[in-house]
């Protein structure tokens, strides 16, 4: 396998972050030019390179994984950062397999959103063009490596990558097998490149090469997103916390609402669309059954003064309960009258990312789908479906809360923006 490490010289690759990324970020605005010019099937071929070349490399990569993993243990890394951090065979499999699941999918580029005739004989269209130069700013799971480098090439962008300094050796290997295959298909080296530093001073310098860099993408910690949003020059699709809500209306299911509810939280507690806060409907029938349900399957329930009496195993809630994310087998439950109070309490509370309801009344459910102003909001389905795989979307960049551009899973779609193409016969305006 080639040894890609840069595509830098030496000499670029010892200047000060700010020139680094400044001359990363000017080859990739010259690749992307001809990433974009690539027909859609080739691009596709390429991304198939690029799988393969990942499972030749298997014994490079894994060896890289094991310096990581070496060095993270040394470091304290807890036992969920390491689990994120580890590659085997099986996961480096997956790995390439989603490669070739996004080479797989539709290609957005070039898809014609509206068109139509004006009465001048105009002919209007607006069609969906690659984004440019997308910068991704992630920590842990090397994977986003080869995920992040798979839709950016997919959708005609080219990507500066910035992993953290604990999957440093993993992904320099992953990004030197995907850069093999991707070149072998034709597409330019540095349309897809990681920056060959660690230093923390490169991450301020991206966030602020505004008219180099369209776009950031933050997939990592609270810490590092705020960090992301608060300094960035650049657009940034991003959340920063996924305080999500299910609401138990007074004519939900018992059966369905414990089910959903001891899965929205409990099946990977360290997720984005992890319930933390239940809400009870005061007419809901059984409510000491859910509550009971949840503890029993290890859930730590902290409470308003009506959940508390319902259970003596309730911790008081404190105020700060309900704008915590949890990210753990720990959930604030109140009870609310009705679904005024429940809309309510999601409006001051939620972090507009997902949020669920629970019942058999299908006005209330339609009333809670209009009004709860989330990225995503669901009718009797547990809050962990926020995912792109599970939309049906492929793999996803991340999960984007803001109201502008794109809104919960982004996947192809979301890394496209749209330009006007004009056509006419000889019109001037009068």
């Amino acid at each position: 396998m080639t040894k890609l490490t840069a595509v830098l010289s030496p000499a670029e690759t010892t200047a000060d972050p700010e020139a680094l990324v400044t001359a990363l970020a000017h080859q990739a605005r010259t690749a992307q030019r001809q990433l974009a010019a690539m027909p859609s099937a080739a691009r596709a071929a390429a991304l198939r390179l690029a799988a393969d070349a990942l499972r030749a490399a298997a014994p490079q990569v894994l060896a890289a994984n094991a310096l990581d993993l070496e060095a993270g243990k040394a470091r304290g890394l807890s036992g969920a950062m390491l689990d994120r951090l580890m590659l085997d065979e099986a996961r480096l499999a997956g790995v390439a397999d989603a490669v070739v699941a996004v080479a797989d999918l539709p290609d957005p580029v070039g898809q014609v959103i509206d068109a139509y005739t004006q009465p001048n004989g105009l002919h209007f269209q607006r069609i969906r063009v690659p984004i440019g130069v997308i910068g991704i700013i992630y920590e842990s799971r090397p994977n986003v490596t080869a995920d992040a480098a798979a839709l950016c090439v997919r959708a005609g962008n080219a990507t500066l990558l910035r992993g953290g300094s604990e999957a440093v050796h993993s992904n320099r290997a992953i990004h030197a097998a995907l850069v093999e295959g991707l070149v072998a298909g034709g597409v330019p080296a540095e349309a897809v490149q990681l920056i060959p530093s660690q230093d923390r001073a490169c991450v301020g310098a991206m966030l602020t090469a505004s008219g180099l860099i369209d776009m950031i993408v933050p997939r990592g910690g609270k810490s590092l997103v705020a960090r992301v949003q608060a300094d960035a020059r650049v657009p940034v699709l991003a959340h920063l916390d996924g305080i999500n809500h299910t609401y138990i209306h007074a004519a939900a299911d018992p059966a369905m609402a414990e089910a959903i509810a001891v899965n929205a939280k409990l099946r990977r507690t360290g997720v984005c669309g992890s319930m933390e806060t239940l809400l009870v409907d005061a007419a809901y029938p059984a409510p000491a059954a859910l509550l009971a349900a949840l503890i029993d399957a290890g859930c730590e329930v902290r409470g308003d003064a009506r959940i508390a009496a319902l259970d003596p195993r309730v911790i008081p809630a404190s105020a700060n309960d309900w704008d915590t994310e949890y990210l753990d087998a720990i959930l604030s439950v109140a009870v609310v009258d009705g679904l005024d109070e429940a809309l309510a309490h999601i409006a001051r509370h939620s972090s507009d990312h997902t949020d669920a309801i629970v019942t058999d009344d299908a006005a209330a459910a339609e009333r809670f789908l209009n009004e709860v102003d989330s990225a995503i909001v669901m009718h009797n389905a547990s809050t962990q479906y926020a995912d792109g795989g599970e939309f049906g979307l492929g793999a996803e960049i991340g999960i984007a809360t803001g109201r502008l551009h794109a809104r919960g899973p982004v996947a192809l779609e979301g890394l496209t923006t749209y330009k006007w193409q004009v056509r006419g016969q000889g019109q001037t305006r009068p």
